[in-house]
């Protein structure tokens, strides 16, 4: 899951996260079409016979199938997630696929960055601890990414913990600020 931690706002770090995307839109475009070719080919030789009609709504039902499965899994990973961190909180949001939408709250003085090399639905898996709750973050990480986003988030929650660092968290180390993956 790449992310990059965002200019601060009103005294604030703010990390982003979302999912990878191999396929953006004009992979889409491009897959959908060469597919749509290749299916097509064969039936240059039955133009003008009644086997192209007998063939026809089982090469677009294929296509339409194809077509519908991805644009379904890219709203299934329509999932981003905001991180805010102030000397006083540090607020999680997560708006998942439908318009879902998940919050948790918790002072960042006791919370607690756990990567769980095991044990979770993915290798290394990064939790949240705090307020008597735990939640993941970037749930669907690569592996290097959670360790960055895990080097990265305990140092920050320490220092925006710490009153004599108010405003000075994640934001003040400017290698903080580089954005790791792209979508």
């Amino acid at each position: 899951m790449p992310y990059e931690w965002l200019p601060p706002d009103g005294g604030e770090d703010r990390l982003h996260l979302w999912p990878h995307r191999s396929l953006n839109q004009r992979g889409f475009v491009w897959f959908i079409g060469l597919t749509a070719t290749a299916i097509a080919a064969p039936l240059i030789g039955t133009l003008g016979t009644p086997v192209l009609w007998a063939l026809l709504p089982f090469l677009l039902g294929t296509i339409w199938a194809i077509w519908f499965a991805l644009r379904k899994n890219g709203r299934d990973r329509d999932i981003v997630e905001d991180l805010r961190l102030s000397p006083d909180r540090l607020h999680l949001v997560r708006h998942g696929p439908k318009g879902k939408r998940k919050d948790w709250e918790a002072k960042p003085y006791w919370v607690r960055v756990t990567l769980h090399k095991t044990g979770g639905p993915v290798p290394n898996y990064l939790t949240l601890k705090g307020d008597g709750r735990e939640v993941e973050l970037g749930a669907s990480c690569p592996k290097t990414n959670a360790w960055r986003c895990k080097r990265t988030c305990n140092p920050a929650c320490t220092r925006s913990a710490d009153p004599g660092n108010a405003g000075t968290g994640a934001a003040g180390t400017g290698a903080a600020h580089h954005r790791h993956g792209r979508n």
